[in-house]
């Protein structure tokens, strides 16, 4: 259509893109079929949602958060704060896809959000008549009253309106993962200053990736239509791509930035990569800003530069005419080449006197310009129809779209993740990042440095600090960059508030913050930008306030009397743009959630009747079919099976760790509370550990081995946190011990043999081991070579019997196992669970997971007469601290149950006789068991006061089932007080 046509066609023009005959960045042999709210359309190769969407003329896309207004789109990237869709259907449903960077597939499915039945028709638009009462802050004043209960009322309502698109509930198909690379280099953002930086490193030999969120690289460039640009660009690129120390990785957004240069990117919807990076490029580019006028939320009103990208690289133009409203110089880039692609231009310039040479180029391509103007309304019903300008140019415009540009906003969030703070510009008008981290460079647009040239230099010059810093030469041959009519000035002369009236004049364009909304939190006092954030939600969107905040800010600071730059900014968190829940979890679904352990004798235990029961992360054997079908007969029997003869238990879940060095005796005596120092080779000990507030943290046995080498064993629970724990406090408190830790728990087995046989079923298993009362008493520790491998018997008793640990390499486990089992076959030898072996321990009276608990101190265990008096350990000091010698602290005692009808549970509250059952009461159950021994079921417990109520009767209340019992407190040691059974 030519333009003598356009200017004689009759009525009202509204919003509407054409597809142009030539240019853009689509594939035209390719045409993409889509559905869209049901109805289905066709679009072209390389198209997104957004552009897909134009060239159909589906303007009206969506509706505002709070009043439903129409919304179009904004932007053409990833500022986008009104074109958010549901992607496929069932299980596999994505919300809130932005569609301004989605790339179009064939046979999408493609839904609206946020409106009801559809965009152009929704019934929620009734809320725009209700926007006087739903103005800041309106939520805090109104769901409060009248009653005091009334949140909750209220409450169900508010869940069910709030939100834009709805995640599915269904199980997906989707697979999602993650994964760790490293580099020296990280480059993030592919624009001219991305692209030379990212080919100066990579030219002086660094091991480089190149992180751009687009589908393909090149930032700005891709929005240019100049063929010398184009062939920088692709020359570029093709280097980069020859160089194999250099990673592309597109559709990849970077979402956080952490300590030691860490980055975490996702990678398209289903994949998360966590770079360590040595040195990081920021060329994160900048954001266009927008202008603030009566009615600039109207689908049809557009950042300029989203019109230079859907003509440049989408090949879409508005279908007839398009006003240009702007402070600066880079939105006459969009007018010149809106006006070469034959549509009629108008540019309404706030300022008295644009450079010269724009006017010259404007009068020659027919664009009207009217100085010192702006927007003084958007005329039109759902969308734009005409515009009319503000200023002694009071002309009404019928028009397609309208283009604004407020300067530009460079993209500081990553540089402010590690909590660095923003600096103001003036140049122009916008934040730069207030300095970097350690290794960490900027370039281009995200310093405030515009323009091909000052890119490209930036680039270079911030790839060579880099290099410096990883002390790699930086290479001699320098990228270039043509010069271009891009390269000048972008300074502003900012205009922040609206020349006129504007009563409908919006900041959020998703969240339908308004100039009245700001005005509306100045006056009720809410100044600070966190105050005035929450108080209006302005920036807590999608978009996270990357086209609203600048705005705001300096809207707010004028209300205050103050610099922008006092005023400040909000802090910028982690993740950058919205990221699928999917690729946040990876692999971590279902049964991944939380890895399954399985000891190296797991399949044994299948193969021979054992029932399994999850501990922790461990799948454990619970108890075995010999015994019984059903846990409660089962563990009983096995309990009389190690009371009397001899049972085998798998204990390889205990935490293992190999201490090894000269100072690994010293280390030791400052972790455990008891004294390891001179503790003689072939003997165990055992010990007890607490953190720096005093409290248990662990307990266990360690042996030593050699001068220089201790085996130490953890509780199952506690084995990651005290292996970690170790670690801190080598490298972190004590890096000058020559002493290293390694974890052996998944490369070790361990079983117990247990019972008053048991001695004699390792003498029949091993008849060249000395294993008498002599050769190895309680608490030693031997290593033996058998089979062509080490193992090692420590004369340990967890079940208060005559017992041993044999413990050897994983892949030996089952063949030492079957191999006692079978010598031993004659004492009737036979395997018990996890159920028998806690019971066995409670009747010992030995502490474990359930009274190590975080809480307690060696005191409230029983176990403080172990703690040297002579030397330090880590926790000594706040040990003693007031609290935490009170005398009615919360201690262990033994309980009984004094009524044989009744049932004893596990968390049970504990009152005294004569107490009200009310509340917290003195303490409560930790570990109940029927003791074989005893013949009824006993418990261990923590009771203010502990062993000083040793004789008295109290209750056991178990609210949960109405259920109260009477016991009587005893000692926790309930068999073998003095040890015989141990030291047979």
């Amino acid at each position: 259509m030519d333009r003598a046509k356009r200017e004689t066609d009759k009525g009202n023009l509204m919003t509407g893109f054409r597809r142009t005959s030539t240019g853009g960045r689509i594939n035209r042999a390719k045409p993409v079929s889509f559905t869209y709210n049901g109805k289905s359309f066709t679009a072209l190769e390389g198209d997104t949602i957004a552009s897909a969407l134009l060239a159909n003329d589906q303007t009206v896309i969506a509706r505002s958060f709070k009043y439903h207004r129409p919304r179009g789109f904004l932007s053409a990237g990833l500022e986008e704060t009104n074109g958010l869709f549901t992607l496929g259907e069932g299980a596999n449903t994505i919300p809130n896809a932005i569609g301004t960077t989605t790339t179009l597939t064939n046979g999408l499915r493609i839904k609206s959000q946020n409106a009801w039945p559809s965009p152009t028709f929704d019934v929620m638009a009734i809320n725009s008549l209700a926007a006087p009462f739903f103005t800041a802050g309106f939520y805090y004043k109104t769901f409060m009253g009248p009653f005091k209960r009334s949140w909750m009322w209220y409450e169900p309502f508010i869940r069910k309106a709030a939100g834009l698109g709805a995640a599915t509930t269904n199980k997906g198909t989707e697979r999602y993962d993650s994964t760790n690379s490293f580099c020296d280099v990280l480059v993030i953002g592919s624009g001219p200053a991305g692209l030379a930086a990212a080919l100066t490193a990579g030219r002086g030999s660094a091991r480089v990736i190149l992180a751009e969120q687009d589908s393909d690289i090149g930032g700005s460039l891709l929005s240019s239509k100049l063929d010398v640009l184009e062939q920088w660009r692709t020359s570029t690129a093709a280097e980069i791509a020859s160089l194999k120390n250099i990673r592309t990785l597109t559709n990849a957004t970077v979402q956080g930035l952490y300590d030691h240069n860490q980055a975490v990117i996702s990678i398209g919807e289903n994949r998360l990569e966590i770079v360590q990076a040595k040195t990081i490029v920021h060329a994160t580019g900048a954001y266009e800003r927008p202008l603030v006028f009566n009615n600039n939320d109207k689908p049809g009103v557009m950042l300029a530069g989203a019109l230079r990208t859907y003509l440049n690289r989408y090949a879409l133009a508005p279908k007839r005419r398009a006003v240009i409203v702007t402070n600066n110089d880079s939105a006459y880039d969009a007018a010149f080449d809106l006006a070469e692609a034959d549509v009629a231009v108008t540019i309404a310039e706030t300022r008295s006197s644009p450079a010269g040479d724009l006017l010259a180029r404007a009068a020659q391509l027919g664009i009207a310009v009217f100085p010192n103007s702006g927007i003084a309304d958007v005329l039109g019903g759902q969308q734009l129809s005409a515009v009319k300008l503000s200023g002694r140019h009071a002309v009404t415009i019928e028009c397609d779209v309208l283009g604004m540009s407020g300067g530009w906003n460079p993209a500081v969030h990553l540089t402010s993740h590690g909590g660095i703070k923003p600096k103001y510009d003036d140049a122009i008008a916008s934040f730069v990042p207030g300095t970097f981290a350690e290794g960490q460079f900027g370039a281009g647009a995200v310093i405030g440095h515009f323009g091909l040239k000052a890119s490209t230099h930036d680039g270079i010059a911030a790839a060579e600090a880099a290099l410096q810093t990883l002390g790699i030469k930086p290479p001699k041959q320098k990228l270039d960059a043509p010069a271009t009519r891009e390269d000048r000035s972008y300074a502003i002369e900012a205009a922040w508030q609206p020349q006129e009236q504007a009563p409908k004049a919006f900041l959020d364009f998703q969240n339908d913050v308004t100039l009245k909304d700001l005005k509306q939190a100045h006056q009720e006092g809410y100044l600070s930008v966190e105050h005035l954030k929450r108080y209006t939600t302005l920036g807590m969107g999608t978009d996270q306030g990357k086209t609203s905040n600048i705005n705001a800010l300096a809207i707010m600071a004028a209300m205050r009397g103050m610099p922008i730059a006092e005023a400040g900014t909000t802090t910028f968190r982690p993740p950058f743009a919205p990221l699928t829940i999917g690729a946040i979890a990876g692999r971590t679904v279902g049964k991944h959630f939380r890895p399954t352990r399985r000891s190296p004798l797991h399949a044994w235990h299948e193969q021979n009747g054992g029932v399994f029961i999850e501990a922790g992360l461990w799948q454990r054997a619970w108890y075995y079919n010999w015994a019984g079908n059903r846990s409660e007969a089962a563990y009983i029997k096995e309990m009389e099976l190690v009371r009397s003869g001899v049972g085998i238990a798998d204990v390889s879940t205990l935490g293992k760790i190999d201490v090894q060095g000269p100072d690994a005796a010293e280390f030791l005596n400052r972790v455990y509370v008891n004294g390891f120092a001179k503790l003689p080779i072939g003997k165990a000990r055992y010990g007890v550990m607490l953190n720096d507030d005093g409290i248990v943290l662990d307990d266990g046995t360690t042996s030593r081995i050699s001068d220089t080498q201790y085996y130490m064993t953890t509780t199952t629970a506690q084995a990651g946190e005290v292996m970690s724990w170790l670690e801190y406090l080598l490298q972190c408190h004590w890096p000058e011990l020559d002493v290293h830790v390694a974890s052996l728990t998944d490369e070790w087995g361990g079983m117990a043999v247990s019972g008053p046989k048991s001695r004699e079923a390792l003498q029949l298993a091993f008849p060249h081991i000395d294993v008498s009362n002599e050769a190895l008493p309680y608490m030693g520790v031997k290593d033996v070579e058998f089979g062509g491998t080490t193992i090692r018997f420590m004369r340990l008793s967890f079940s208060g019997e005559l017992a041993y640990e044999v413990h050897c390499p994983a892949n030996f486990a089952i063949a030492l196992w079957d191999h006692i089992m079978h010598a031993a076959t004659s004492l009737d030898i036979k395997p018990y669970g996890l159920e028998a072996l806690a019971s066995l321990r409670i009747e010992k009276g030995h502490v474990a997971g359930l009274e190590l608990d975080h809480r307690n101190s060696l005191d409230d265990l029983g176990l403080g007469k172990m703690a040297s008096k002579e030397k330090s350990y880590v926790g000594k000091e706040l040990r003693f601290r007031e609290n935490l010698q009170a005398p009615e602290r919360w201690s262990l005692v033994g309980l009984e149950l004094l009524e044989s009808d009744k049932k004893l549970r596990g968390g049970a509250i504990l009152f005294a006789a004569t107490d009200e059952i009310k509340g917290h009461g003195r303490g409560y159950i930790t570990s109940v068991t029927w003791s074989t021994e005893l013949n009824k079921f006993i418990a261990l417990g923590l009771y203010n006061g502990g062993l000083k109520h040793e004789g008295k009767e109290i209750i056991a209340a178990f609210p949960l089932k109405n259920e109260q019992v009477r016991l009587k407190i005893v000692s926790p040691h309930f068999i073998d007080k003095e040890g015989s059974r141990l030291h047979a």
